[in-house]
């Protein structure tokens, strides 16, 4: 992270969502806004609460620390995107992404190209970013059921550090939408939002 603040001359800790072909990136606008409001009541941290939006080969997202991806189905990343997101990474950077049903396999096929000699990794619940604000003993939460299953969250690591945060069979974004949209109960809405402020500080910290 030093190292992208040092390069650009400039930090911002808005959150970024990163545009792409193929899919319906800019799924439930209202979600960053949603969280960004509960960051800024809930922490120290103040951030934008409007989003940015960015493509990966944009040079802009080095003066970013946190992006997130989210989607119903096909990602696809250019070679511009997928060099521009390893340099981004592997220079202190910090991806979540969230699979809104139907986007794991193309997520983890373009994922597999930009780090061959990495793989996911299932964390367990006793990793840190379960706990670091608010404490999630069993570790991810369940805001949605989209498969049989317990929902899981994988890290990819860049030279031992949790660069990419991908949750499956979870979908802690959707909780973040406004009641209106998925009649999510109150308490589950809270969930998703702890575990999303966590996310984000992580990032932040790390």
């Amino acid at each position: 992270m030093l190292f992208i603040i040092i390069f650009l001359g400039v930090f911002n800790p808005s959150i970024v969502r990163v545009k792409y072909s193929g899919g319906d990136w800019y799924n439930d606008p209202d979600i960053i806004p949603n969280l960004a409001k509960e960051i800024n009541k809930r922490t120290k941290v103040n951030i934008k609460e409007q989003e940015k939006i960015l493509t990966l080969d944009d040079p802009e997202i080095f003066a970013y620390p946190f992006l997130f991806i989210t989607g119903h189905g096909k990602v696809k990343l250019s070679k511009e995107e997928q060099e521009a997101l390893r340099t981004y990474l592997w220079n202190g950077g910090f991806v979540y992404a969230d699979d809104d049903y139907g986007m794991d396999e193309y997520f983890r096929g373009e994922i597999k190209k930009v780090f061959p000699e990495h793989r996911f990794i299932l964390l367990p619940s006793t990793h840190e970013i379960y706990h670091i604000f608010y404490d999630f003993e069993e570790g991810l939460p369940k805001i949605h059921e989209h498969y049989k299953g317990p929902p899981m969250g994988y890290g990819l690591f860049i030279k031992g550090k949790l660069s990419l945060f991908y949750t499956y069979n979870s979908n802690v974004s959707d909780g973040w939408a406004s009641p209106s949209i998925h009649n999510d109960l109150e308490d589950i809405r809270e969930k998703a939002f702890r575990m999303g402020i966590n996310i984000y500080l992580y990032a932040l910290t790390h």
